[in-house]
């Protein structure tokens, strides 16, 4: 599997970010606990094309974070240069800022202050007259289903209303681009599946996103690209189904054994459809495709070394992270 698909066709337009030589090392630190520099991001380049939503997947410490610091200007990079909407983050920071939404997943919202409040008072930091800054806390709340909370305190709102509210908030001044920074972790299913229908919503209106998660359903149900990376690094990028498509493989067996899975990893290499067998925490990750009744051929196979369950499904993007890595997204 290549790395490829980091940039946008060539016929496409002006990226609406895009990153060149990204480099991030956060010093190392004196002392009882000293520890030595650490590279955080390690020479990414990626363009992102106006409209799309671009999706950063990798587990916690990948460096994903940190990218989106950069190009929303919190932090300051160590080499590269990173340009949204055509400006540069460390040279034209202040008009960068208000070209971008940010939506963290930490709450940012101003706790003194209602929910209406928090809208309205947004934008009129950004230079909105107060009649149209009313006019348009008010279409938010309609927008993100907040009418009834309006006039609630933050400190009363559910995960979920709060993460709408921070998204309404970031997208109140009209961004050309929005960067959303793990914007479901810690949401329970109903209010992470609410949020992935506004960020459709946004993307239908024109908005560029920029999504970092470490949910693979996430970036494959909203994405249009993705770029998977690890330890500071692109590993790949492209749209979710060639990424999947790459694996070579359209079933994936999971096998949880009790034995010794060596001797079974050995037989199953000889059967035809079966592309890999590679160990896991309690039995086999088997890829395959094509071969009719492969998958039976593969259980009377695991048979001997106490085969406890099996399961079999398609593959995913974690199972392509996994292929580029040997781990999953949760180790």
């Amino acid at each position: 599997m290549t790395s490829t698909g980091t940039k946008p066709p060539a016929h496409a337009p002006a990226p609406a970010i895009a990153i060149e030589g990204l480099r991030k090392v956060y010093p190392g630190s004196k002392g009882p606990r000293a520890a030595g520099p650490v590279t955080a991001v390690d020479g990414i380049d990626l363009e992102v094309a106006p409209g799309e939503v671009f999706g950063l997947l990798g587990p916690n410490g990948a460096g994903k974070t940190t990218t989106v610091g950069v190009c929303t200007t919190r932090i300051r990079p160590t080499a590269g240069q990173v340009r949204v909407v055509g400006l540069d983050v460390t040279t034209d920071p202040a008009r960068v800022k208000r070209s971008i939404g940010v939506v963290t997943q930490f709450n940012t919202l101003d706790r003194q202050c209602n929910v209406w409040e928090n809208l309205y008072l947004h934008c009129r930091f950004f230079a909105m007259g107060a009649k149209v800054a009313r006019e348009r806390a008010d279409e938010l709340l309609v927008i993100f289903h907040l009418s009834e909370r309006a006039k609630a305190s933050v400190y009363a709102l559910s995960g979920g209303m709060a993460q709408r509210l921070q998204l309404a908030k970031a997208v109140a001044h009209y961004p050309k681009v929005l960067f959303l920074d793990e914007p479901t972790a810690g949401l329970d299913p109903q209010s992470r599946l609410s949020l992935w229908d506004l960020v459709r919503d946004l993307k239908a209106s024109g908005t560029t996103v920029l999504l970092t998660t470490h949910y693979m359903e996430e970036a494959d149900a909203l994405c249009d690209r993705v770029a998977i990376i690890d330890h500071g690094q692109v590993l790949a990028c492209d749209r979710p189904g060639p990424l999947k498509r790459s694996l070579g493989a359209d079933t994936v067996v999971e096998l949880a054994l009790t034995g010794d899975p060596s001797p079974v990893a050995a037989h199953l290499s000889t059967i035809p459809g079966v592309s890999s067998a590679e160990p896991t925490a309690d039995g086999l990750r088997v890829m395959a495709s094509g071969a009719d009744g492969v998958v039976a051929q593969v259980m009377e196979a695991a048979l001997p070394a106490g085969l406890r369950n099996l399961s079999v499904t398609e593959p995913t993007l974690e199972t392509v992270f996994i292929a580029l890595t040997g781990r999953d997204l949760r180790e």
